[in-house]
């Protein structure tokens, strides 16, 4: 049977049952798969299923939009999102898609964390992912 009679949904559905790896690599065994590959049916299968739900919480919510599924996992594989008021970043691993997140010193309950004898909050330039650090003296 030639693969090229199945039609591109069908070869979409078989390559979202592979990796986001394996699916980038087949784009460039056959000439078929390119578009197959940049379906919005493959890359929705490799974000979390709750991936709106996350990316809603965050300023750029609005921007992510127009951008193909594909666009939004290379996206926040590569560009870590603040969300929850900048107090946690969400990003997707990019070999696997599993959900990374990074907590901010300002969420955790730190032990003795109001008490300026153990610990003092440091202010963090404008180009680092939280406003503040706290550092234990």
């Amino acid at each position: 049977m030639e693969i090229t009679i199945l039609p591109d949904e069908c070869i979409s559905l078989i390559i979202s049952l592979t990796s986001p790896r394996d699916a980038s690599r087949l784009s460039l065994v056959c000439s078929l798969f390119p578009s197959a590959v940049n379906s919005d049916v493959v890359w929705r299968k490799f974000l979390p299923h709750d991936y709106h739900q996350i990316l809603s919480n965050s300023a750029l919510a609005s921007s992510m939009d127009s951008l193909s599924k594909k666009q939004l996992y290379f996206h926040i594989s590569h560009h870590p999102v603040l969300v929850d008021n900048g107090n946690m970043s969400f990003a997707t691993d990019k070999e696997n898609g599993k959900k990374c997140y990074m907590i901010s010193s300002r969420r955790l309950s730190i032990v003795w964390g109001g008490t300026p004898t153990y610990w003092l909050w440091k202010s963090l330039s404008a180009e680092s992912r939280h406003s503040s650090l706290k550092v234990i003296l």
